[in-house]
C-alpha cells in the first residue's frame, strides 16, 4: 500500500518502484485505492461526463507486417476495403446527426491515401463540421507530412507506441519497424501541437512488469493528452493466435495507474476492453476512463476491419445504438454528452 500511496501523493514512480506496484495488481485493496483515487481526478477534471468519439475505420490496407495484428500486410486472409472520400464524409454527416462531436480516421498505413488526399479530406470535413474536432490514427509518418494534416485542420492524433522497451518491440514487429521511429513520430506531433495519444496493450506475448514500468515511464515523459491501452487479444490469422489474451483486471489496475500518472488524460474505456468482458467499457470508466469510441464506418466494412478475434460492434448497433450506449453510462454513475471533449 505504500507504494500506491506514493504515487498517489507524488503522480510518479522509479521504474524499481512500478514493478513493485505491478506486482500487486490482483491485490484487492490496492486496487480499491487506486481505483478510488482514479475516480476522484477524474471527477475533478472532468465531472461526470463521458465523452464519445465516432470511429471510421476507412482503409484496412496496411504496408506494415506487425506480428500480433490481423490487418498486417502478410495476412492472405484478410478481406480488403478502401472508403472514398464521399463515404467518409456519409460516415461524419450520420455521425453528427446521432450527436457526435469528434470524429476519429483510422486505418492502417496505406500508401493508396497520399498526403494531399488525407488534408483534403480533413479540410472538407473541418469546414463542413467547424464545430468538431478530428483525430487522424494512420501511423508513422513524416514530420512534414504530420506539418500539412495539422495545417489542414486535424486536431489530435492517435499513435500507440504499443511498447517502450526495445526487446519488446523486436518480439513484435519486423525488422523494418523501430521503436525509434514511433518515439520520433510522438514527439514531432507533439511539437506541432497536436493533442497526442500513445498507449499499449495490457498483455501483449513477451510483455513483463518490467517492461509495463518502461510504458509508465515513457508516458511520464511524453505527457500525452490520450493514451490509449486495452488487453492484448489474439487474432487466428497471426503468429500469436494460440497466445493468451491479456487480462481485464490487470487492464483496469493500469487504467488507474495512468488516471494518476496523468490527472487530465483522456482516457478510453476501449473496445477491445468490452470485447473481453461484456461489461468491461463500464469497468473501465469506473477505473478512470472517461471515453467510449463508437464505431460510425459503414456496417458493410466492420467485420473487415479485424485487429483481433471476436471484436464487438461490428453490427448495426454499433454507433446507431447511441441511447444504449447512454444508459450503459449512466448505470455507473457517468453521463454522455455531445461535446468535443478536448483535453483539459
Amino acid at each position: 500500500m505504500k507504494l500506491a500511496e506514493k504515487l498517489i501523493q507524488y503522480h510518479t514512480l522509479t521504474k524499481a518502484e512500478y514493478i513493485e506496484l505491478l506486482d500487486e495488481c490482483e491485490n484487492p485493496e490496492i486496487c480499491k485505492r487506486l481505483s478510488d483515487e482514479a475516480v476522484r481526478l477524474r471527477k475533478k477534471y472532468y465531472g461526470d461526463k463521458v465523452y464519445t468519439r465516432g470511429l471510421i475505420e476507412f482503409t484496412n490496407y496496411c504496408k506494415n507486417n506487425c506480428y500480433y495484428c490481423g490487418i498486417r500486410c502478410g495476412n492472405q486472409n484478410a478481406r480488403r476495403y478502401r472508403m472514398s472520400r464521399e463515404e467518409i464524409l456519409d460516415c461524419c454527416e450520420n455521425g453528427y446527426g446521432l450527436g457526435f462531436r469528434t470524429f476519429v480516421l483510422q486505418g492502417g498505413e496505406d500508401p493508396f491515401y497520399t498526403d494531399e488526399m488525407v488534408a483534403g479530406i480533413v479540410r472538407e470535413i473541418k469546414t463542413k463540421y467547424p464545430d468538431c474536432a478530428l483525430t487522424l490514427s494512420i501511423g508513422e509518418k513524416s514530420c512534414e507530412s504530420y506539418r500539412l494534416f495539422k495545417e489542414a485542420g486535424a486536431d489530435r492524433y492517435l499513435l500507440r507506441h504499443e511498447t517502450a522497451d526495445e526487446a519488446h518491440y523486436r518480439k513484435l514487429h519486423p525488422e523494418n519497424m523501430s521503436l525509434s521511429n514511433r518515439k520520433r513520430c510522438l514527439y514531432d506531433l507533439k511539437k506541432l501541437g497536436y493533442q497526442v495519444g500513445a498507449g499499449f496493450m495490457v498483455g501483449s506475448p513477451g510483455q513483463t512488469n518490467e517492461t509495463l514500468a518502461e510504458d509508465l515511464l515513457f508516458l511520464a515523459e511524453l505527457q500525452p493528452q490520450m493514451v490509449g491501452i486495452g488487453p492484448f487479444i489474439p487474432h487466428h490469422d497471426t503468429q500469436f493466435a494460440k497466445e493468451k489474451a491479456g487480462s481485464v483486471e490487470q487492464t483496469l489496475f493500469l487504467l488507474s495507474v495512468v488516471r494518476i500518472l496523468l490527472p487530465k488524460v483522456l482516457l478510453p474505456a476501449t473496445t477491445a476492453l468490452g470485447t473481453i468482458d461484456p461489461r468491461g467499457r463500464e469497468k473501465g470508466l469506473l477505473a478512470g476512463a472517461n471515453v467510449v469510441m463508437p464505431n460510425l464506418s459503414p456496417v458493410k466494412n466492420r467485420k473487415q476491419y479485424d485487429l483481433y478475434d471476436n471484436k464487438i460492434c461490428t453490427g448495426e448497433e454499433a454507433a446507431e445504438c447511441r441511447g444504449c450506449l447512454a444508459r450503459r453510462v449512466g448505470s455507473v454513475g457517468y453521463r454522455l454528452v455531445q461535446e468535443r471533449g478536448d483535453a483539459v
